[in-house]
């Protein structure tokens, strides 16, 4: 009957430490990585720029996308384009660099240097 109760202590010690253990990994995920899982197409370009020229809203903006996550009312991936029209929307004036490259002979250059006529 001891070693029962022994083993049953013993059963229960065990648990609370797996327990532990999941509430601390539970913890220890960053919420802006939830966010960062669902973005695709240069959603983390566009997320990058927009937390250098727009910290505070930037931030603002993320914690509501996560929740909207969180929520289950966001349930496939963000693009960059629609992170850029989300932040639009807000009255955010944010840019993103693109470039046109065109290959030839196995050399890519850039549309603007091939419409300049520059040979390389």
């Amino acid at each position: 009957m001891s070693e029962d109760k022994e083993l049953e202590m013993l059963k229960q010690k065990k648990i609370k430490e797996l327990m532990k253990r999941i509430e601390n990994q539970n913890k220890q995920i960053n919420p802006k990585d939830i966010l960062l899982t669902r973005l695709v197409d240069r959603g983390d370009e566009v997320l990058k720029i927009a937390e250098t020229h727009y910290p505070k809203e930037t931030e603002h903006i993320v914690n509501q996308l996560i929740q909207l996550i969180k929520d289950g009312k966001i349930n496939n991936s963000v693009s960059g384009g629609e992170l850029l029209s989300v932040f639009r929307n807000a009255g955010l004036r944010i840019t993103v660099p693109t470039s046109i490259s065109v290959s030839k002979d196995g050399k890519m250059t850039s549309l603007s240097d091939k419409l300049k006529g520059k040979k390389e």
